[in-house]
């Protein structure tokens, strides 16, 4: 490579590329399932996805040997928070039909319960989706949205209590001792 092209892409994969893209193909479909959860829209998913591996391939020297799992979640909570924050960013809907159909995995989520977390502010949504979802701490959750876990104890709270609100016939429960 010459001096010049220190951005473009090598003829070469490296040991480097092959390790990303293992780890990448291993982790891609729970990424996905984290993603839809935060979106709840299969095709804005595999955007957040995209973009999210994308980031990761960048800095994977710096990352591969620590924890590029926690470091992906990070980065695909990042995303997700990014593009709520800039609505000019995001693609518009059109009348044309796609030629070709993607095909959603089945979700273990129910339909009200993603309709409801659809409806719960994005941050609180992050929160609940590495709390519960991805089985995180607080302390580990406070880590990936680099906040204090008092926030994301706050956080927590006022989005189970919203989606209590949606769903008053259905049993969330949310014990105290699990949010420390």
């Amino acid at each position: 490579m010459t001096g010049g092209e220190s951005g473009a892409a090598q003829e070469h994969p490296s040991a480097d590329d092959d390790g990303f893209v293992q780890w990448a193909s291993l982790r891609r479909r729970r990424l996905r399932r984290t993603a839809y959860l935060l979106c709840a829209d299969w095709s804005a998913a595999d955007d957040l996805v995209q973009e999210s591996l994308v980031r990761v391939y960048r800095h994977w020297r710096r990352i591969a040997s620590g924890e590029p799992d926690a470091y992906a979640r990070k980065v695909l909570t990042s995303v997700f928070i990014d593009e709520r924050r800039r609505p000019w960013r995001r693609e518009t809907a059109t009348a044309t039909v796609p030629e070709e159909a993607t095909v959603d995995e089945p979700s273990t989520v129910s339909g009200p319960l993603l309709d409801a977390l659809r409806q719960v502010p994005p941050r609180q949504r992050a929160v609940l989706v590495l709390r519960f979802w991805e089985d995180l701490s607080v302390e580990q959750t406070a880590q990936l949205l680099g906040c204090s876990t008092g926030n994301v104890k706050s956080q927590s709270a006022r989005g189970l209590v919203r989606l209590r609100e949606l769903l008053p016939e259905q049993a969330l429960t949310y014990d105290e001792e699990t949010a420390r």
